[in-house]
């Protein structure tokens, strides 16, 4: 099994779609429902077998949770500051001396605090 790339705080860019966002939690593999799953596009569907990780995204158009597999991230490199409503509840700055990730103040969390996310690989 893959280890896990990126940490909690990290700024990541999706690899297929115009995305990015801040990840506030990882899961070692997949756990998410199998309807979920399905969702995605055959073509698109990745391995369970690896880190998935949940993330404060946005887009030129909207803010929102996504669940995306490891495979389908990189850093973002952009120096740009993520501008999601729930991002000052769980951090509060970039980290010293970086602009890729920022400072958790410490709060889990937890699913049901924030929107369902979208049906991302």
């Amino acid at each position: 099994m893959p280890k896990a790339r990126f940490g909690i705080g990290d700024l990541v860019r999706h690899r297929l779609f115009d995305f990015r966002g801040v990840i506030f939690d990882v899961d070692p593999t997949f756990a998410n429902t199998e309807e979920w799953y399905e969702a995605i596009p055959e073509d698109l569907r990745p391995s369970k077998d690896q880190p998935f990780y949940h993330l404060l995204a946005e887009n030129a158009e909207q803010s929102y949770v996504a669940y995306v597999s490891q495979q389908n991230l990189i850093h973002d490199e952009s120096e740009e500051p993520i501008d999601h409503p729930a991002i000052e509840a769980y951090f509060n700055g970039f980290n010293e001396g970086a602009t890729s990730s920022v400072r958790s103040t410490g709060t889990r969390i937890k699913p049901d605090a924030v929107d369902s996310p979208r049906s991302l690989p």
